[in-house]
């Protein structure tokens, strides 16, 4: 069953294909949000010898993962196969080549390409899965979630960040009134998350969640940069074509009245969670017969 406000995958892989030889020129705030995810795993005591980290982009949060764990193996997965093969070539062959591995240097990065909703990965393969700013693209987040679990170890974490309903708002309030289609996606409530996460059978979820506000001169700016990292309108709800002269000028007109300081804001709600997979006890029964399902907290905590 499609919704109006779910994305055509298809065409999300296409935009981020295009997006990818320039994304990294245009990423300011996804690379804002790795940071400041990587600044919350100093307080989580976890050493994982295999990572996800799905949805990898151009290999950013990879890059960042290598160093924290140089030990560990990286499985960078991506819907888009040109976002891997940039982030391949960032990393040239030094770490698969025969000096390299004379040399002993780290383990060699892995690569699929495939959909965080089905993923083309063994049950219980990983340690740790790390996901920055991928799961808004998602149609059924439970869907994504159950498999995040499924193929993670007992005592395994998951680390991600995704957008809530607050982003892009002043973008939603300027299109208010010009048509009837949709004209970003659809994002998350983080409590709703945090009820999905324990649906999927993880224990002891952290959220938080703060507001990002990039700035910049006109509305084709905003535009840009939607663009350039591949996050421009992919709904199924969408109008198709371009908009028309008319439209746009409204468009114009009405975001340019939430100008600031000389600047118009481009708002979005970042929200984080982590969680972990846990031990799973042995079921007891009721007197009534009904079953109780017990989750252990994780020896490893945060």
């Amino acid at each position: 069953m499609s919704e109006p406000f779910y994305t055509d995958k298809s065409r999300v892989r296409q935009a981020f294909e295009r997006a990818a030889p320039a994304y990294d020129a245009a990423a300011v705030l996804q690379r804002e949000v790795s940071d400041r995810m990587a600044e919350r795993l100093d307080y989580i005591r976890h050493q994982p010898e295999r990572i996800l980290d799905a949805g990898s982009g151009t290999g950013y949060g990879s890059a960042m993962l290598k160093t924290r764990y140089p030990d560990s193996r990286i499985l960078e997965l991506d819907l888009a196969h040109a976002m891997l093969v940039t982030a391949r070539q960032k990393v040239g062959d030094g770490e698969q080549g025969w000096l390299g591995k004379l040399l002993g240097k780290r383990p060699p990065t892995w690569q699929v390409c495939g959909d965080i909703e089905a993923l083309p990965i063994a049950s219980e393969a990983v340690d740790m899965v790390w996901s920055s700013l991928a799961i808004q693209w998602v149609n059924t987040p439970d869907a994504t979630l159950t498999e995040f679990h499924r193929i993670l170890r007992v005592g395994g974490l998951l680390m991600f960040a995704t957008l809530g309903p607050d982003t892009l708002i002043e973008l939603n309030r300027a299109f208010a009134g010009i048509d009837s289609h949709t004209h970003t996606n659809r994002f998350i409530d983080m409590h709703d998350v945090g009820d999905a996460l324990v649906r999927a059978g993880f224990a002891t979820p952290v959220m938080d969640m703060e507001k990002i506000v990039m700035t910049y001169n006109d509305l084709r700016g905003v535009m840009h940069d939607l663009k350039g990292i591949g996050a421009h309108n992919v709904t199924a709800g969408r109008k198709p074509g371009l908009m028309g002269k008319t439209a746009w000028q409204r468009l114009e007109a009405n975001y340019e009245t939430l100008r600031r300081n000389g600047k118009l804001p481009a708002t979005y709600e970042v929200v984080y969670g982590h969680a972990w997979k846990p031990e799973i006890r042995p079921s007891r029964k009721l007197d009534d017969g009904s079953q109780i399902i017990e989750f252990m907290r994780p020896t490893r905590t945060a």
